[in-house]
């Protein structure tokens, strides 16, 4: 009897030692990519922590600015990301062109072109010599970087009207804060003017638009989640926290309710006034899924457009790459 009262104490012992391990044990770090403030998540997601019941216990995050999606690309591959916001024209060269194939799409951020919300913008003067896309011919555009969506979707409206880079046009590259500058200086002749920056007052004083995205590719899955294999297979338990958390704080943003907070948080988050963005989260902005889930069938034409162009040499089935099981199960916890 004392026997097995001793091997049940030792029984119980391990148990409660591991149950404390497992809770000491660190968070997973995640570091998730961003460009554009507030429009994308990562920028604004801390700004409601209140919101994330496992933040600091399951997850650490770190939000990290980038120019442009394409060096995201490198930040993942070594391994200096483990969350990145790509676009559809990335996702295609990340996959074949850096020979990351186990990356996966886990989650929507954003959709453009969705009837009855906001499609990006190109711009050019409003009193220059640019009045059609034809008079681009000769003339010196800018991106924030090659085979970012901005600068894929340009592309793709400018051969629609026989202009190829190079032969017809030149491309420089400049973070979109700079833009607006670049266009007064009348140092490019056209601009991407992507949202908030697309609101700037001063930008509309001086500048018009030419077109915008939707008319040159339609409606655009513009901005996935993607991690790699490994990672989340390792970490599945941490993602499905973050992701439900994730969830949780976008769905308060979205919520019409919440929108004089959200204005004030944007302008704390930019250093503006709070009432320029009247526009957030509103059929003036772009689409987001309340549940965070990708337009597939857009983002394959997407791809096949990135392939098209020449970014990348073969077709990219955007099915295999997916693994939409983490969010799925995030937001059935919240129902």
């Amino acid at each position: 009897m004392r026997i097995l009262k001793l091997m049940f104490a030792s029984v119980a012992a391990a148990a409660l030692f591991g149950a404390s391990a497992a809770q000491s044990a660190d968070p997973v770090k995640i570091r998730l990519s961003w460009v554009a403030p507030v429009t994308n998540w990562a920028s604004i997601l801390l700004e409601k922590k209140d919101l994330a019941q496992h933040l600091g216990k399951s997850y650490t995050l770190e939000p990290v600015r980038f120019a442009g999606t394409p060096p995201m690309v490198t930040a993942l591959a070594n391994g200096e990301l483990e969350v990145a916001n790509l676009a559809y024209s990335t996702l295609a060269i990340a996959i074949q062109n850096a020979g990351m194939d186990d990356l996966r799409i886990i989650a929507d951020e954003f959709r453009d072109g969705v009837e009855g919300y906001y499609s990006q913008e190109y711009m050019v003067l409003a009193d220059g010599p640019i009045k059609k896309v034809d008079d681009l011919k000769g003339k010196v555009v800018m991106t924030n970087a090659a085979g970012s969506a901005v600068d894929v979707a340009m592309r793709a409206m400018l051969r629609k009207y026989g202009l190829e880079d190079k032969r017809d046009y030149t491309v420089v590259e400049s973070a979109f804060p700079t833009m607006r500058a670049m266009l007064a200086e009348k140092k490019v002749d056209m601009i991407p003017a992507v949202v908030p920056f697309s609101y700037d007052p001063e930008l509309r004083k001086i500048g018009r638009t030419l077109f915008i995205q939707r008319d040159a590719i339609g409606v655009t899955d513009m901005i996935v989640w993607t991690a790699r294999k490994p990672f989340l297979d390792k970490n599945r338990a941490a993602m499905v926290d973050f992701m439900e958390d994730t969830l949780r704080i976008t769905r308060w943003y979205t919520d019409p309710k919440n929108h004089k907070e959200v204005m004030e948080i944007a302008g704390r988050v930019t250093k503006q006034p709070p009432e320029r963005f009247d526009w957030l989260f509103t059929k003036r902005d772009a689409y987001h899924d309340p549940n965070m889930l990708p337009d597939l069938a857009a983002l394959q034409r997407n791809v096949d457009m990135t392939r098209d162009l020449g970014f990348v040499k073969s077709a990219l089935d955007v099915k295999q790459q997916a693994d939409l099981s983490i969010v799925e199960e995030a937001a059935k916890r919240l129902k």
